[in-house]
């Protein structure tokens, strides 16, 4: 199926929330990041966001050059055409934008999908993420409030960051109090007076409650996926609206129980980013398909190895199915297992 359009995406977070469920999020910074997730998400008949930041736009473009919004547009042209031949629909999105970036990232992608709506076609990423977390939370809802009404008129969606989700992603990194790491309704409060409820532009706000990105063993992070639900309430009593008034995404949910990711969505998550176990499945795959070819794929004692084994395209099928599995599990985790719309 093609790409979603705006109004195919804004379905698909509807009939989330609705539905009690929440989408894979899955960063891609390769063509075959890009297969495996189409082929995970195939196999789980399920919809699903493709997703790239700021590292995986420069490694799109090639290590050795600066063009992260080339190499931007150069995943969203690819993952665009090669997902015609798989039967679900997916959105696509930038992740992680912080300030430094907003220049020669997010900026100019707008302004890029801004010429291909004034030529009469939809956006070319249906989302996009302004990291304002590292900033004051004033100046974070001023960049928001400017750039919401520029998403609105090309019909795509911003996610802002309200909290800090600790650890580092892409060179993204947090360091702070314990309390930094939980949002609090008053922030939030802010957030929604600052850009209300969807009158001003369709937003998502990833909110945190102990998240940290990376790899962590269990017990070493304090998830309180509750924390989504009383600001939920306390936003819902402040404003008038009905029950779960905020669309929500969680950040930082490796090594999450599927006990802690199911209180997320039931208060709200509708998209869940996921990308150190997807990173891990890929590159373990090929550990393992390197080790066990050991003399195949190198040219030991002057013989010639096994060019069938060595082949890139070999390993990189299984790294793809890999990856694919645990894209799958993901689904299932979430919710959106078997609930394709397409």
């Amino acid at each position: 199926m093609p790409v979603a359009t705006p109004d195919q995406y804004a379905d698909m977070l509807d009939r989330a929330k609705s539905g009690g469920f929440a989408y894979p999020a899955i960063n891609a910074s390769s063509s075959q990041s890009i297969n495996g997730i189409l082929q995970g998400l195939t196999e789980a008949g399920s919809d699903g966001i493709i997703q790239v930041t700021t590292g995986g736009a420069d490694y799109f473009a090639g290590h050795t050059v600066t063009g992260r919004a080339s190499g931007a547009l150069a995943f969203a042209k690819y993952a665009t055409e090669v997902a015609k031949n798989y039967p679900i629909t997916i959105a696509l999105h930038t992740d992680h934008c912080p300030k430094p970036a907003l220049a020669d990232f997010v900026l100019p992608l707008i302004e890029a999908s801004e010429e291909e709506v004034k030529a009469g076609r939809n956006p070319i990423f249906q989302s996009h993420m302004w990291d304002g977390s590292a900033v004051p939370l004033a100046e974070n809802l001023e960049i928001a409030k400017d750039l919401l009404p520029r998403l609105k008129n090309i019909n795509a969606i911003l996610e802002v960051e309200i909290g800090v989700v600790g650890g580092e992603e892409d060179g993204v990194k947090h360091e702070g109090t314990n309390d930094a790491l939980y949002t609090t309704t008053g922030d939030v409060a802010k957030a929604v007076e600052a850009l209300g409820l969807g009158e001003a532009g369709r937003w998502i706000a990833a909110l945190t409650f102990g998240n940290v990105h990376g790899v962590y063993k269990p017990g070493n992070v304090k998830l309180r996926p509750e924390l989504l639900g009383e600001i939920q309430a306390g936003i819902a009593q402040r404003f008038g609206t009905g029950p779960l008034p905020l669309e929500l995404v969680f950040h930082g949910g490796s090594g999450s129980s599927d006990e802690e990711i199911a209180t997320a969505v039931a208060n709200g998550v509708v998209k869940m980013n996921i990308d150190t176990d997807t990173q891990y499945a890929f590159t373990r795959s090929v550990a393992g398909y390197m080790f066990e070819n050991y003399a195949g794929v190198l040219k030991l004692d002057g013989e010639v190895g096994n060019k069938k084994q060595y082949d890139p395209r070999a390993w990189g099928k299984i790294a793809e199915t890999a990856l694919a599995a645990r894209v799958v599990e993901a689904t299932k985790q979430l919710g959106s297992f078997g609930k394709s719309q397409s």
